[in-house]
């Protein structure tokens, strides 16, 4: 049965099994096993980072959350979902993952032993919506874990189209050894070299201290921090900093409260003469871990702070076992983190076909067709 949107926030609605009553979105057994017993773990839609996302980021249309119960009425799915007109080059009407421009990944929430039933009611969710259109666009997900597993199994029992659109690998961490044994492995020694001397210059503009946060009335002062140093560098000069745009600055500091409050929080720096020239933000828990943000003072970047801090960051996940494994969220082919971690994660989309009748399933085959015949006349005339 699919729910109208529910009373308490208007851009939500629910798909739920049998009749059974609406339940409150964040009840705390709901949102117990998100935090600990998801099948792929996915910060960027626990309630810590997305209500301050919903709360702050104006998307171009509507964002509707859609949620799966069991026949209990236990959550076991969550997928935040916005309507779209255009699909590449095609103007078509579809439905697409909400991913906002600091949301690097795209997975539901799905618990762990339920992933095919959740993906059940949530497509069967979306077959009813009227403005989902015929197919939903899905981003930012593994194209090797368990979440995208259960959907192609679900696809192929129900004659579903299961499309792949793109894909690229983007550097991860996860491994056995300590860090020290992991830099060794992985770092040139010509490398390490290099970055030893340059450590023993840093130490000589002043005191260097290397510190995570420990205490939480601390989080403020750090914030601010962070918002200074990544202001000063290219972000800040491109207008793409944190601190550049209102509505950026308040999800930060919303977003960091909320995951600090719920576990989630782990900030690392380097200080120099009292000074922070490095910081870095990430997202883990005991399932799965995502190096959110990293800013450096330009002032220091003959000293590799970037290079610096992200040893300490090695220390946090390999020494102190802070999370099993930690995305780096960064673009395919990141010069720096990709020469630093050895792991990869594939990051792929799909398009998967939603039962809106005759007309949405030919209005799929044929953007599928068109798209087949442009990539044949482009490839014709390379």
């Amino acid at each position: 049965m699919n729910a109208g949107p529910l009373p308490i926030q208007s851009r939500s609605v629910v798909a739920q099994t049998a009749a059974l009553p609406a339940v409150r979105a964040g009840d705390g057994d709901d949102d117990a096993w998100l935090m600990d017993a998801c099948a792929e773990p996915n910060p960027f839609y626990l309630p810590a980072l997305l209500d301050p996302a919903l709360a702050m980021f104006d998307a171009a249309h509507a964002v509707h959350l859609i949620e799966a119960r069991d026949a209990h009425g236990a959550l076991i799915g969550r997928l935040p979902v916005t309507p779209g007109n255009r699909h590449g080059r095609f103007p078509i009407r579809h439905v697409v993952n909400w991913q906002h421009h600091h949301c690097f990944f795209g997975a539901p929430l799905l618990r762990a032993g339920h992933e095919r039933e959740g993906w059940q009611q949530i497509l069967a969710a979306l077959d009813a919506a009227p403005w989902a259109g015929p197919f939903l666009h899905l981003r930012g997900i593994d194209a090797d874990g368990p979440v995208l597993a259960a959907l192609r199994a679900l696809c192929a029992v129900q004659g579903r189209r299961f499309e792949e659109v793109g894909r690229y690998e983007r550097a991860m961490l996860r491994s056995h050894l300590d860090a020290d044994a992991y830099w060794t492995e992985n770092v040139r020694a010509k490398k390490r070299k290099e970055l030893r001397r340059l450590q023993s210059r840093l130490a000589e503009m002043g005191e260097i201290v290397h510190r995570h946060l420990t205490d939480p009335g601390e989080l403020g002062g750090w914030v601010d921090a962070f918002l200074r140093l990544e202001a000063k560098g290219w972000k800040g000069e491109q207008g793409t900093a944190l601190g550049s745009r209102p509505e950026d600055t308040a999800f930060l500091r919303a977003a960091c409260a909320a995951a600090l409050d719920a576990g989630l929080l782990d900030m690392l720096r380097i200080d120099c003469a009292g000074q922070p020239i490095a910081m870095l933000i990430n997202f883990a828990n005991a399932q799965g871990g995502f190096s959110f943000k990293i800013a450096i003072d330009p002032e220091f970047a003959r000293y590799s702070p970037g290079v610096l801090i992200e040893q300490d960051n090695l220390a946090r996940v390999l020494d102190d076992r802070i999370t099993p494994w930690m995305d780096s969220c960064a673009a395919a082919g990141h010069p720096m983190i990709d020469s630093l971690w050895g792991e990869r994660r594939m990051i792929a989309q799909y398009r998967i076909g939603l039962d809106k009748g005759l007309l949405g399933s030919l209005a799929l085959s044929g953007m599928s067709l068109a798209e087949r015949a442009y990539a044949m006349i482009k490839g014709a005339r390379a």
